[in-house]
């Protein structure tokens, strides 16, 4: 196989001395010896040294061109042609001046094969990684099925938190006490979205103003921060801060105006107006300082605190985290991980993650104004604020002081923190004094989280008071709003929260006051803590005061006005909502609370009650309770369970209604059917009591009235309802298994079995109440479990690490992971965990588990069908419960088989049936890894043999279901990923052969029993390897896991299916590599040989692998696709494939993914089986099998190629290193100066796996690469130990060479990859090894393979590292000492291979290169074993030799910038290897290779039609066969420039000698080959034609050999051809062509040279104008590079000596009349081209432009040396001819093109009615027609005098005749063409042909009797004649042209 030579991604640059910045341009070479004489002196002495080696040519030719020297400032070098030869070691570099390499020690020691091997094979095995799964990333979570996240623990619902720190509040001046309230409102939802938090910035001089009516001052109420959440951020979100003051006589505006007044730097007046003022409000404080009035307010925008740009990504997010879902969605777990990780930080869930804690300073203050203190005022005014200006925002009002606030997002944890209910929060340090409040939320969306903590708020907000008609001493109103438990003054009970700077609790609350306003509104908030338990006494007493600002002789501060009240339960039930109370004028009566203030009954004596009892006073009560349900629903169910729970009297009122005994049975049923209609939000508020009430009802048979009530099925059938509503919510999150994540949590952590309680409360204890100690907040959220995490570990086995317990080890991992984790669910406890349950119950007899398996049993139709579509929840609900009651019924020591009942068992069996009749319908997938977990779990809690009956029930029953078979695999293979996950699966799988290994299972099973004393060595090797049915038994899971991935490999068109399978292998192997149970190598030998049946599979599969190799080629690192290398190299047409790429067609391919999980798996089964059972293996393997192995190895070689990733080594390492070294840093890692690194070496997927490239940190990107580096290493080392097993093992066979050339080509393919020098230093010495094994075989059958070997080697010796460097010059001084006898051959090969080096690889360095060659010459001067021969002469001829080569390539890297010059320097040294064909073929595919890289695909093909010439014409000398082309004679019709590759004669070289035309491809098939690739860059560059003249030579030997697969696929690609033949036709667009001429002497040789250029299509002038005026004026300096603009003649006397001059002008391809015959189509007027035209306008007298009778013009005809296209895209021009036009010829060349215009335009299918009209309008338009006729007037108006002009003006005439023919056909298409809109732009078309017409005819009609003169019906008939055939050529022209 060819392998390609890759190019590095860094380029390595030498830096060459330079003169002054020069460039070389090489020149068309003046003289050189002829090709003959050259040939002469290379086939008569070929023997020779040094003078006449086959290099020679091109050593002269580049001596001669030596280096020209400017004395400008920027110089080029130029090469100029010298005359005389130079010796060859004149070329500047003598080896032997250089310092060789240090050299390997060794090397030319005596050792034997089997030392050698031996020494290798321990070299290679220290310092190799453990795990190889540890270096692979990790598997695609997609796939991953067996994931069960583990859901997050029930907690508190947080929303984004920020920490908002109040710093500063003052004004200008500062003269009585301010109190501040800050609180969240969205401006677009119209809510408030926070409770109040207030502050107390005041002075103690202030404080002390207040003092009488502050008792205590509680340390919460000090508080200066608070913590506020937002769950759904929004830029609308605006923090109001509302600022009171103690209530003052005077309007708001009068009492803030000696702030806007008053300065404080006035002066002296100034502090006197002040110091009056504090007296003042110091008097105020101390009379009334309980009361407060408005004073001002601000809005500060969060805007740029919430990131906007991301908001609404984040909002959904975000609702997802509280519930919000769509249906259906299956989430991958890396998004839920995402989704969970976003919980946790409030940086990246809706505050900007780049937000910083700010400081916000507001200057400006809104005065509160008294008839607008609602709230809806408020948002009012926040709306108009977001809208206006910050102009208008400051005019508003006037800067009054200063509020310096602090926000930061909120930590996780925040010290010295404060509930909304005043509870401490841990950490709570004892000495802080002022703690941070957090502040409850007001969520403006439902949030679907449960109640995890004890809450009951009530909140109280008077609106408004309408006392308009009351009397006028109703002022200054204030209310009292009190909280009371009886009717009495002392009821009143401390539960209202304070605010600040005072006692936590207060008794009574006064509202603000507005001055002198009748009807005030209010926008308190008042908070109050509800009782645990409420009575018909509570209720809210509002007591109505006028305060008198006044100071007034004995008269009270407070004048009652009136009452009103509002009674807190209702039937029962809180009352929350709007009202609109009445207020009673006087004292209220006796047993008011009994009823609510519209409703009282009539009094005596009656109640006085303002305007009349109605309702003059508004309020709205709202609960935030997680005792208090707020459902109707709801609050009937938890009634009639506390009824039965509780000794209560009946009847009991529910609601409005009320229930007997002998009715509550009915009732409760009714309820529970009715209890899935209750809204969602309180439903899932109160799940965990719900669901922990129904469970209790389903096994708790309760006795009524006397009577046994059995509530099992309706409790059940509630279940189902609620898990059926919960799952079809589109509010509600899920994870990716579809599982509602509420119920899998409520699973996971609350679930407990229902038992009744051992100690009931007494009766009258307050529940759940809990007392104000801190409560501990859960800081971390629960990670969702990795692959490892899903395998809990065990200590079962005795073989693996860790004791051994009696005990049943899965229940208790069961009971620690779930029931342990469920008693701290955030902050406090769970509700359902502090309500006791009293139950009147009888002896139970049924188990939960036992009921709920008969319940899914015996449910039908809808409940039946929701049971098993949510299957999932009842499954773990019954893990669940059998687990705890294993616990506690201790049942852990027992028997698996005896731990539950057999009726039980039945159910459990029932259940897996009628899931497996569930298959077919549209949930099947969701149901059936529903069961897998299940049968999963059952595994660790019941009898494994009946679970594994079960599976194999399930399996079968499946398959006969099922007829879909992509859905049978998938459904089967996700089915057992499942279960294999099991953390005792190699326990289950019997993976211990020895029966003193087994494991001591708790409960062992009879297939366990009988499994024993079987040792794999009795076993036949062979059948290990193979899926025998034996296995399948033995190993029951891994069986069928097999199983199912060969069927989905055998599948066809299903790519996921089988990405699906080979994920599960991975996954499992995975799990093993990594699991430390299995870290012992005799462990993982024993679980290797568990899986070797697995390689089998992958052979059979090796034609479905994926071509990785050809993926590189597509790259753009190969000139040559796969299919043709494998033909070049030199397989046979029948049905023998080397590589099993060309058969795999056929295959259904696996992508690449999936073939890279599949490898490494391979690798390590290989890495850990028994190497010895591996080499008995490999012995008794047929070659056949062995050669798939190893074309299995070259798969894996490139499939774990390192690919480089850009990483600062040079910060991570000592070493500066770059390009194909870079992958060389990570063989570091196994050196002993970094013993420490491979601890360390692991993929992290959390950290990496999820995120793009672009987001990884610097430090996380090169950990990846170092991990991938050492990847490639480990799995390169591998597969060079399968080699040496292989290599070993065909020492005894009879087959060695075929295994040979195999082994070759694995090893170069991994020579040919990126490599660290840890592996080339093993690779080299496997080489060595095998030189020495098998030298006298390698370039006699492995010619082909030596050639890439050779190629490889080379480019190593140019490595920049010391070690890689001499590791590969001790392996090519080894290989050419052991091939001396077939030295020719070697020679050849080397020359060959570093000839291609030079022209392919850009990146190799010649520096170190020469420094190899001279370490191989020091080698064979050291090597006495060899002195005595003439291997050291030859050896440095040889060296010499490539010495010179490396001189061409300096020369190319100077012209890398000029793609021409390069061109010309590779085609002038390929034309110097005339006779080396070897060489020359080289060379040749050289430039294919460049050609192909700057996409000129067609010079690439016309390169390898040379090259394929050259081998017909060689392969003609040696076999004569009829099939075969006749040499290069046989191309001319592909390119008439093919002839030059003919032989000069047989006598000149002899073909069949050693070392000449021996390559791959110079036979049959490498003649195919060249010209398969050659035909499609023919395709590639739209010369399908030509692609069926290479064919034409191909189809011939396909079908000499009868190759009818290939001839299929030829003739399918003639087919494309000619179908794009059809349909591009003249759409195809060729080169475009350019004369571009050189003068002046800077450029040397170039001087007055012409050359045509090829450029691409539809390249305009100006475009290579500024090319190369661009490239030499960085050669030469800009200003001396000038550009001439016209064609004219050059006159070099009038051009500055000084400057280069470029003269570029636009030529066409120039045929004469007779080549038109043969040029029909498009293709052939494009081809084959090597004249050239342009056309010079002048005068006589020097103008180019003149009068219509003086323009002349003159045609210039180039020919060039060589037809276009070529194997150079510049031709040098060899040949000028010139044509002068006379104005009478220039008018008629003018009137034909414009008459062929008007054809062409008329007879174009479709037609075009755009393109008639332009060229219609440009003829007879009335603005042109005075240019046709104009032209007609100067030359018809008269007949010449001038008899020799004759013919010229009747030709004109005749032209003028068919041009106004043509107007008319043009008008008349055109009028069928046009739409309406068109006649009259038609009728001024057709008027203007009519006059021109009219114009012409006197012209056209006046004809010269002079030619007319013969007799007149002859020549009259000649002249028809004449005319028609004219016409004729006209219509011939016109189908060209078209």
């Amino acid at each position: 196989m060819l392998v390609p030579p890759r190019r590095c991604k860094t380029r390595l640059v030498l830096e060459v001395p330079q003169v002054a910045g020069g460039r070389s341009l090489l020149p068309p070479p003046a003289s050189q010896p002829s090709i003959t004489e050259q040939s002469r002196k290379f086939g008569t002495e070929r023997q020779g040294v040094n003078d006449h080696h086959p290099m020679k040519p091109t050593i002269s030719l580049l001596h001669k061109m030596g280096l020209f020297l400017q004395a400008r400032p920027r110089h080029l070098n130029v090469l100029c042609d010298v005359s005389g030869k130079v010796p060859l070691t004149a070329c500047g570099f003598d080896l032997r001046s250089l310092q060789p390499d240090q050299r390997l020690e060794n090397l030319l020691r005596q050792v034997s094969a089997e030392d050698f091997e031996k020494q290798n094979e321990e070299a290679r095995r220290t310092n190799r990684h453990a795990e190889l799964f540890a270096l692979y990333p990790s598997v695609d979570e997609e796939d991953a099925v067996e994931i069960r996240p583990v859901p997050e623990c029930p907690k508190e619902h947080l929303g984004n938190r920020i920490l908002v720190k109040v710093l500063t509040l003052k004004f200008e001046i500062e003269i009585e006490p301010l109190f501040a309230s800050i609180a969240l409102y969205d401006v677009k939802e119209r809510k408030k979205i926070s409770e109040n938090f207030h502050c107390d910035l005041n002075s103690d001089q202030f404080k002390g103003f207040l003092r009488a009516h502050t008792p205590s001052v509680a340390p919460s109420s000090q508080a200066k921060s608070a913590v506020f959440s937002v769950t759904y951020p929004s830029s609308d979100i605006y923090l109001v801060v509302k600022i009171e003051k103690v209530l003052q006589q005077g309007e708001i505006g009068d009492c803030a105006e000696p702030y806007m007044v008053i300065k404080e730097g006035d002066g002296g007046k100034s502090k006197e107006k002040i110091e009056k003022l504090k007296l003042q409000a110091e008097s105020f404080c101390q009379r009334l300082g309980k009361y407060r009035m408005p004073f001002a307010w601000a809005p500060i925008s969060l805007t740029s605190f919430f990131n906007v740009s991301t908001l609404e990504r984040e909002v959904t997010d975000v609702e997802s985290m509280v519930g919000r879902s769509s249906v259906g969605e299956r989430r991958t777990l890396s998004q839920s991980r995402r989704l969970s990780e976003r919980a946790l930080s409030l940086e990246e869930n809706g505050v900007g993650s780049n937000y910083k804690t700010t400081t916000m300073t507001v200057n400006s203050f809104f005065k509160q104004e008294g008839d607008r203190l609602s709230d809806e005022d408020l948002f009012k005014f926040l709306a108009d604020y977001k809208r206006s200006s910050s102009l208008q925002r400051r005019s508003r009002f006037p800067s009054l002081g200063l509020l310096r606030l602090e926000i930061s997002p909120a930590p996780e944890i925040i010290n010295c923190s404060l509930t909304p209910e005043m509870l401490p929060v841990k950490p709570f340090p004892e000495n802080r004094t002022r703690p941070h409040k957090e502040i409850l939320e007001f969520p403006i969306r439902e949030v679907y989280v449960p109640h995890t903590v004890y809450r009951n708020l009530l909140y109280v907000y008077p609106q408004r008071l309408n006392f308009a008609n009351k009397l006028a001493s109703a002022r200054n109103i204030t209310i009292k709003i009190q909280f009371m438990c009886g009717e009495d003054a002392s009821n009143a009970m401390p539960v209202i929260f304070g605010k600040s700077n005072g006692p936590e609790f207060l008794q009574e609350v006064y509202t603000a006051i507005t001055y002198h306003n009748k009807s005030p509104d209010f926008y308190e908030e008042v908070k109050i803590k509800l009782p645990a338990k409420l009575t018909v006494n509570h209720h809210l007493l509002f007591t109505f005061y006028h305060i008198s600002c006044q100071q007034k002789q004995g008269a009270s501060v407070e004048s009652l006005l009136g009452y009103s009240w509002l009674p807190i339960l209702l039937n029962e039930r809180l009352q929350t909502g709007s009202y609109c109370l009445p207020v009673a004028l006087e004292k209220l009566p006796p047993n008011y609370s009994m009823h609510s203030a519209e409703k009282v009954p009539l009094q005596n004596p009656p109640i006085k009650w303002a305007e009349g009892h109605k309702g003059v006073f508004n309020i709205e009560v709202q609960a935030v309770s997680s005792v208090h349900t707020q459902d109707n629903h709801l609050e009937k169910f938890f009634t009639l369970c506390h009824s039965l729970e509780s000794q209560v009297t009946f009847p009991i009122r529910v609601l409005d209604q009320k229930i007997s005994e002998t009715s509550l049975e009915h009732e409760l049923k009714l309820s529970l059917i009715c209890l899935n209609s209750s809204r969602l939000e309180p439903l899932v508020l109160f799940l965990h009591l719900v669901l922990d009430k129904l469970f209790q009802l389903s096994v708790q048979p309760m006795v009524i009235a006397g009577q046994t009530a059995n509530f099992s099925q309706f409790a059940f059938e509630s279940v189902v309802a609620i898990a059926n509503s919960l799952h079809n919510s589109k509010d509600l999150a899920k994870d990716q298994h579809g599982r509602n994540c509420l119920l899998a949590s409520y699973v996971h952590y609350v679930f407990r079995l229902p038992e009744p309680p051992r100690d009931p409360p007494k009766s009258g204890s307050v529940a759940g109440a809990p007392p104000p100690t801190p409560l501990p907040r859960n800081s971390k959220y629960y990670k969702n479990s990795k692959l490892l995490q899903a395998r809990v570990m065990s200590s079962s086995n005795p073989d693996l690490a860790g004791t051994h317990c009696a005990a049943d080890e899965e229940v208790k991992n069961i009971m620690s992971s779930k029931v342990g984790k469920t008693a701290k669910p955030g902050k406090g406890v769970c509700v359902g965990s502090t309500c006791h349950l009293r139950l009147v119950f009888v002896l139970v007899v049924q188990h939960f588990h036992e009921e709920l398996a008969l319940q899914m049993v015996v449910s039908t139709g809808m409940v039946r069908e929701t049971v098993f579509k949510y299957a999932w929840f009842f499954f773990e609900l019954l893990v669940k419960s059998m687990a705890q009651y294993v616990h506690n019924m201790d049942k852990r020591d027992n028997f698996r088989r005896t731990r539950f009942s057999d009726r039980f068992k039945d159910d459990i069996t029932t259940i897996v049936n009628v899931v497996t009749s569930e298959t077919e319908n549209e949930q099947a997938e969701k149901i059936n890894i529903s069961l897998a977990f299940f049968l999963y779990d059952l595994l660790s809690l019941m009898d494994r043999g009946f679970v594994f009956n079960l599976i194999k029930h399930y399996c079968n029953q499946l398959s006969a279901k099922l007829t879909n078979l992509p859905t049978l695999i998938s459904m089967r293979l996700e089915f057992l990923r499942i279960l294999c996950s099991h953390e005792h699966y190699l326990n289950l799988n019997l993976f211990f052969m020895n029966s003193d290994t087994a494991p001591a299972s708790p409960c062992p099973s009879i297939s366990s029993q009988q499994n024993s004393g079987s040792v794999f060595q009795d076993q036949k090797i062979a059948s290990m390897f193979d899926l025998t049915p034996e296995y399948r038994q033995q190993h029951f899971l891994t069986g069928l896991l097999f199983t199912e991935l060969v069927a989905a490999l055998d599948a066809e068109g299903l790519h996921p299916l089988q990405r699906k399978a080979v994920s599960a292998i991975h996954s499992l192997l995975s799990s093993h590599d990594l699991d430390p149970r299995c870290v012992k190598p005799e462990v993982k030998v024993k679980i290797a040989a568990l899986y070797l049946p697995l390689v089998g599979i992958i052979l059979d599969a090796l034609p479905q692998l994926y071509d990785f190799t050809g993926n590189d080629a597509s790259e753009g690192t190969s000139a040559i696709n796969q299919n043709v290398a494998l033909a070049i190299a030199g397989n046979n047409f029948t049905s023998k494939t080397s590589g099993t790429m060309l058969s795999s067609l056929q295959y259904n391919m696996l992508n690449a993914d999936t073939t890279r999980n599949l490898m490494i798996c391979f690798l390590w089964i290989m890495k850990n089986a028994d190497q010895s059972l591996i080499k008995k293996w490999i012995a008794d393997l047929p070659s056949m099998q062995l050669n798939r192995i190893l074309d299995l190895l070259f798969i894996c070689v490139s499939c774990f190629e390192y690919k480089v990733i850009q990483v600062d080594v040079s910060t991570t390492f000592p070493l500066g290193l770059g390009g194909r070294e870079t992958s060389s840093v990570f063989s570091l890692l196994w050196n002993d100066r970094f013993p420490g690194l491979n601890e360390n070496l692991r993929w992290r997927k959390e950290q990496t796996h999820w995120r793009q490239a672009n987001e990884k940190t610097k430090a996380e990107l090169d950990q990846e690469a170092l991990i991938s580096g050492n990847l490639a290493t480990e799995a390169n080392l591998i597969i060079l130990d399968m080699q040496e097993n292989i290599i070993q093992a065909s020492s005894a066979l009879d087959c060695k060479d075929s295994l040979l050339g195999g082994v070759l080509r694995v090893l170069v393919n991994s020579l040919s990859c990126d490599q660290s020098t840890t592996y080339l230093t093993h690779c080299f010495a496997t080489l060595r090894a095998l030189i020495a094994k098998f030298g006298d075989l390698l370039f006699e059958e492995e010619v082909e393979q030596c050639a890439d070997l050779c190629q490889r080697v080379l480019h190593h010796c140019s490595s920049s590292m010391d070690v890689t460097r001499s590791q590969a010059c001790a392996t090519l001084y080894l290989l050419m000492r052991f091939s001396f006898g077939n030295f020719a051959r070697v020679k050849m090969q080397v020359t060959m291979s570093l000839a291609s080096l030079v022209g392919k690889a850009p990146d190799f360095n010649e520096e170190y290169l020469r420094r190899s060659l001279r370490t191989i010459l020091a080698y064979a001067e050291e090597d006495t074993a060899m002195q005595a021969t003439p291997f050291p002469t030859q050896v440095e001829e040889l060296l010499c030799n490539l010495n010179s080569i490396l001189y061409d390539t300096v020369k190319m890297r100077e012209f890398q910038e000029d793609p021409e010059m390069l061109m010309d320097l590779m085609y002038r040294i390929a034309k110097s290897y005339q006779t080396s064909p070897d060489l020359r073929l080289t060379w040749l595919q050289n430039m294919a290779e460049k050609h192909t890289k700057k996409k000129c695909y067609t010079e690439a093909a016309m390169c390898l039609v040379h090259a394929a010439a050259l081998v017909a014409e060689y392969l003609s000398m040696l076999e004569d066969h009829s099939y075969l082309p006749v040499g290069s004679v046989s191309f001319q019709n592909i390119s008439s420039n093919v002839l030059e590759e003919s032989a000069v004669s047989d006598d000149t070289l002899s073909p069949d000698e050693d070392g000449v035309c021996s390559g791959r491809y110079f036979t049959e098939s490498g003649l195919v080959g060249l010209l398969e690739h050659a035909a499609e860059l023919f395709s590639t560059g739209g010369l399908y034609e030509t692609v069926n003249e290479v064919y034409k030579l191909v189809i011939p030997i396909l079908e000499a050999h009868r190759d009818f697969r290939k001839l299929t696929s030829t003739h399918d690609k003639l087919q494309k051809a000619f179908d794009s033949i059809i349909s591009k036709g003249h759409k195809r667009m060729f080169g475009t062509y350019f004369r571009v001429g050189f003068y002046g002497s800077k450029f040397g040789d170039l001087d007055e040279q012409e050359f045509i250029y090829k450029e691409p299509a539809i390249t305009k002038l100006p475009e290579i104008s500024h090319r190369l005026e661009g490239f030499y004026g960085q050669c030469f300096g800009e200003e001396f590079v000038e550009v001439i603009k016209d064609s004219a003649p050059v006159d070099k006397t009038k051009l500055d000596p000084n400057k280069a001059y470029i003269q570029i002008t636009f030529v066409e391809p120039y045929f004469d009349e007779y080549e038109m015959k043969d040029r029909v189509t498009y293709f052939e007027k494009n081809f084959n081209l090597r004249r050239f035209m342009y056309t010079t306008p002048f005068t006589l007298e020097g103008r180019p432009r003149g009068e219509l009778h003086e323009q002349y013009r003159r045609n210039t005809v180039l020919t060039t040396m060589h037809a276009f296209p070529y194997i150079k895209t510049r031709i040098s021009v060899i040949q000028k001819e010139e044509f002068v036009l006379t104005p009478i010829e220039v008018a008629i060349e003018d009137m034909k093109k414009k008459t062929l215009q008007l054809a062409v335009a008329i007879h174009q299918e479709p037609p075009d009615a755009k393109m008639l009209q332009m060229v219609l309008q440009g003829s007879v338009g009335a603005t042109v027609n005075q240019g046709p006729l104009e032209v007609a007037q100067v030359f018809l108006a008269e007949i010449p005098a001038d008899p020799k002009l004759y013919r010229h003006h009747n030709k004109l005439r005749l032209c003028f005749k068919e041009f106004i023919m043509r107007c008319g056909e043009a008008v008349e298409k055109n009028k069928r063409l046009i739409t309406a809109d068109q006649r009259e732009y038609q009728q001024e078309l057709k008027k203007n042909y009519h006059k021109l017409k009219e114009n012409l005819r006197p012209m056209i009609e006046r004809k010269i009797p002079e030619l007319y003169k013969p007799i007149f019906r002859v020549e009259s008939h000649k002249r028809d004649s004449f005319h028609r055939s004219s016409f004729r050529k006209c219509e011939t022209q016109l189908s060209q042209g078209s």
